[in-house]
């Protein structure tokens, strides 16, 4: 697997999940922090720690403590003013006004600062005049595609942005459509909030409510606050607390045949479980506010994400189900729909919605299985072993009989390692086993010595994290001076 997308556990670092407010995590400029944990050889366990839930690189956020560490009124002060110090420049009601202000210049008065990606008013000129600046035809159309006025992020260890292609979102659109949903919660998917918003103007009503939850702060520049909730996926933090949570929980409430439904496109490489989590809690906040008839139900949601997370995502979310559907960006070299091979897009629809509802268009290649009960690619064939159209990548799988199950076509079995794997894999050498025993039998998940403490943790307790780590991987973790980076790659995308 591309190590941009790997998702950290690799790296013997388990995320400790807490619910009630009082167990929150000190905050960084993003939020809460999580709570990590690095897990030791044997049953010893290392000292648990937070750090930031949205970046990978401590160089994009630097925030590292202990979890017994005793922090001093001095250091909570200074980070306290550092947070504040990484907000956005003005609040979302002063956006708003400036983007009225904006609007009502005549075309050759409009300015968008390229280095600072902001809309300029004429007093402002000066103080970026040293600063590339966009002037040609910003037209009311061109600010209703802010995802294209606005550069993509490029650090790929915080938030690189790839766009989503305008195939995929009006399919999107027409399949919620369709199924009689006319809200959309979009959770990271800015491109299909402002599609929705030029839709509504072209058809002359609104046939879609959207309301976007983004962490990108740029976006309030162009969106009003019944519009735009500045908001952070990984720990379900809300920016503008009492405004946005309003907003947030009006949009939730279903009147009449108005059905909400939340689409989601995370950074491939962000944590499973903090995701899951905070997506059930978007649900249970939509359980509350409906009518007893439906409190039972979970909240209809779709969840974009890379097919080799399938198990994952399942595990966290098991009335989800993996669809066939490629999911294609526009600027991305390999994401194109219609390549073939290995070159497809490997990004799916994880969805709790019927399978059997959501229609894939003939005319690229899907077609209705009628044993599985649901679109497949055209080279996904039914294996009547496995009894289901077993392919994830778009190719045609085989069954191998060793391994009692349908396997990608260019791996054959290795009687060394027990299972089929790629020609050229290390052979004997490709399970890490349990990172809490060590056993080759089962991953820490399985474990069941993973509950288990030591009661003494004072030898561990200044255990370097990465002490157990692989050589590479404690190669890095040493170049970050002792501390842990427990993220990995967050490629962020604008969908």
């Amino acid at each position: 697997m591309d190590s941009e997308f790997s998702d950290g556990e690799g790296f013997g670092i388990e995320v400790i999940l807490r619910d009630t407010e009082e167990e929150k995590g000190p905050c960084c400029p993003h939020g809460p922090t999580l709570l990590f944990e690095k897990q030791g050889g044997g049953e010893t366990q290392g000292r648990r720690f937070y750090a930031c839930s949205a970046c990978r690189d401590r160089k994009d956020c630097s925030f590292f403590q202990w979890e017994d560490e005793k922090v001093s009124q001095a250091r909570l002060l200074a980070r306290e003013k550092e947070n504040q110090s990484k907000q956005p420049p003005f609040s979302h009601q002063e956006y708003c006004s400036r983007f009225r202000e904006f609007v009502s210049l005549p075309l050759d008065r409009r300015r968008f600062c390229q280095e600072c990606q902001l809309l300029l008013l004429p007093n402002e000129w000066s103080a970026h005049a040293t600063h590339r600046a966009l002037g040609d035809d910003i037209t009311v159309a061109r600010l209703r595609r802010p995802s294209l006025l606005l550069r993509p992020l490029e650090n790929k260890k915080s938030n690189a942005q790839y766009l989503f292609a305008d195939r995929s979102c009006h399919f999107l659109l027409d399949l919620l459509a369709g199924l009689g949903f006319g809200k959309l919660l979009c959770v990271g998917t800015p491109r299909l909030h402002e599609l929705v918003k030029i839709r509504n103007q072209e058809a002359g009503n609104k046939a879609l409510k959207s309301l976007l939850l983004d962490i990108d702060f740029r976006y309030a520049q162009f969106y009003g606050e019944e519009e735009f909730c500045h908001y952070n996926m990984f720990n379900h933090h809300f920016f503008n607390p009492e405004r946005a949570e309003a907003v947030f929980k009006a949009f939730l409430s279903e009147e009449g045949p108005e059905k909400v439904v939340m689409v989601t496109d995370p950074p491939f490489g962000g944590l499973v479980k903090p995701l899951a989590h905070s997506f059930s809690r978007i649900s249970d906040a939509w359980k509350t506010l409906q009518t007893s008839e439906s409190c039972s139900q979970e909240m209809p949601m779709v969840w974009i994400f890379p097919y080799f997370f399938e198990s994952r995502i399942l595990q966290c979310l098991p009335s989800f189900s993996m669809l066939d559907y490629q999911v294609d960006y526009d600027n991305h070299p390999l994401y194109k729909h219609g390549k073939t091979g290995r070159r497809q897009s490997p990004v799916r629809l994880f969805t709790n919605l019927c399978p059997r509802s959501v229609v894939l268009p003939e005319s690229e290649g899907y077609r209705f299985c009628s044993l599985c009960e649901r679109f497949v690619s055209s080279g996904n064939q039914h294996c009547p072993i496995c009894n289901a159209c077993t392919s994830k990548d778009g190719r045609g799988w085989r069954h191998c009989t060793l391994c009692n199950k349908c396997v990608k076509p260019s791996w054959l079995h290795c009687a060394v390692c027990g299972h089929c794997a790629l020609p050229d894999h290390p052979c004997g050498r490709s399970q890490t086993g349990c990172f809490t025993c060590s056993s080759l039998k089962h991953k820490h998940r399985a474990c069941p010595h993973s509950g288990k403490r030591r009661e003494d943790r004072g030898h561990t307790a200044g255990r370097r994290p990465g002490a157990n780590l692989s050589k590479h991987t404690a190669n890095r973790v040493a170049a970050k001076k002792g501390k842990p980076s427990p993220h990995t790659s967050k490629a962020r995308k604008v969908t």
